[in-house]
């Protein structure tokens, strides 16, 4: 069991330049996370170099971008992106004589779920077929860094890969009634993960989330050597989730989302960044606060301890800093609302005595239970319905902070990091926007 371990001290400046390099191992789609490490790399002028997972063609075959592909992820990363098609996972790996997991899950309905089977053999052929597949795409990603990075460059290679629901139709409609579900739609999500369709996304979560840090600190190695015996600096990051200290009732707790069977993965991935980092490389796995972006809109609920960052950023940076930005949510609510009353709705939730009986550290991913799912769904419609406009969020506006202080947080802590894993809670999010340190992420 990872220890928490809560980053307390903001990190010192890192010693990133011009001329070193972020390489960013996952495809950046739309905005999220990985935009604060991208923008916080330009900030201090490092060159941003891209990759891509690559597209299906309709016969399932996996290719590169095209040239408009190609162009367009270059303009949204702004930096030139390395063409080799990294998509993670195994759900498509097929052949001749075993057609692939999503082609055997083809005609299986959701009521299926605790009955489904599979070929004898397939799963384990197609995982092996796909982390193959993955690791030799990834030879070829280092022979390409090698052309393009000078020696001496200092290197972060931010990891960014996460998910892995398989890409067959039947799970959507029951990912909705475990995250979303109420009254008869309700589902146990302890019921689902038990099942075979429940432990197949075990293993995809596993291989999408973590497993693929492992095969790139791996499939790096000659990349790593290069640069160490030329004295330069070459670090691994990772975006991990296992709950988030926030302020409830006045302190900083630990609480988390409620299901997040994505965890058990997340575990898996701060158990390998340990592994790497008891060896002597520098790799890390940074939990980051909740976010509300396209990516976690299936989580309805993951939201509601975002709210908390205002309370946060009042205590440690000041009401000088805090007001402005409270003046903006305030005008994205509906006449009559307010953000103290926002606030107190949400403390209310997080503290309630629900929560209390199941969010637990020691026992973490906890899975949902009707009464905790019923609170959770209508607290979320509840603060949601506090706004003037569903387009105009204040979760979205505190996203907007959150993955922008992360960036920050995480670029500078990786040149000299002191654990493989830590948190990055609310209080240090709030002590980097009173600091010059975080001037322009509000």
């Amino acid at each position: 069991m990872t220890e928490y371990r809560p980053l307390q001290q903001l990190p010192e400046q890192g010693g990133y330049k011009a001329g070193d390099v972020l390489v960013l191992v996952g495809e950046l789609f739309g905005r999220g996370y990985a935009n604060g490490l991208v923008d916080e790399a330009k900030r201090v002028g490092m060159t941003v170099i891209g990759t891509t997972v690559g597209r299906r063609e309709s016969d399932g075959t996996l290719r590169s971008l095209n040239d408009q592909e190609l162009a367009e992820a270059e303009a949204l990363l702004g930096g030139a992106v390395i063409n080799i098609p990294l998509e993670a996972g195994f759900d498509m790996e097929g052949d001749t004589d075993v057609p692939s997991i999503v082609e055997q899950l083809k005609k299986t309905r959701p009521d299926d779920f605790a009955t489904v089977s599979f070929i004898e053999g397939s799963i384990d052929k197609a995982c092996a077929a796909g982390t193959a597949r993955f690791r030799s795409h990834l030879t070829l990603l280092e022979s390409e860094l090698i052309r393009r990075i000078p020696a001496d460059a200092n290197i972060l290679l931010a990891h960014s890969m996460a998910g892995g629901i398989p890409r067959a139709r039947v799970f959507m409609p029951l990912l909705n009634r475990i995250f979303k579900g109420t009254g008869e739609k309700f589902m146990a999500s302890e019921l689902f993960w038990n099942s075979p369709l429940g432990q197949l996304c075990d293993r995809s979560f596993n291989e999408v989330t973590a497993d693929t840090f492992r095969y790139l600190i791996e499939e790096t190695t000659t990349l790593r050597a290069r640069s160490s015996a030329a004295g330069a600096n070459v670090s691994y990051s990772a975006y991990g989730y296992h709950g988030t200290g926030v302020l409830i009732n006045g302190e900083y707790r630990w609480q988390s989302y409620t299901p997040y069977v994505q965890g058990f993965a997340k575990m898996r991935l701060e158990d390998i960044a340990s592994e790497f980092f008891a060896a002597g490389i520098a790799a890390t796995v940074y939990n980051c606060p909740e976010i509300q972006t396209n990516s976690s809109a299936l989580f309805l609920g993951v939201e509601i301890s975002l709210y908390p960052l205002l309370h946060a950023i009042r205590r440690e940076a000041g009401a000088h800093v805090a007001q402005p930005l409270e003046e903006r949510c305030q005008a994205m609510l509906k006449k009559g609302e307010s953000v103290a009353d926002l606030l107190d709705r949400v403390n209310r939730y997080l503290a309630s005595p629900v929560l209390e009986k199941i969010v637990d550290f020691s026992s973490w991913p906890q899975h949902n239970t009707r009464e905790q799912a019923e609170l959770m769904l209508s607290s979320s419609a509840e603060l949601l319905e506090m706004h003037a406009d569903q387009k105009q969020l204040v979760c979205a506006e505190l996203s907007r902070i959150v993955f922008l202080a992360t960036g920050r947080l995480m670029l500078h802590n990786s040149w000299s990091p002191g654990a493989p894993v830590v948190w990055l809670n609310h209080d240090l999010l709030g002590r980097l926007l009173a600091d010059p340190r975080g001037t322009g992420i509000l």
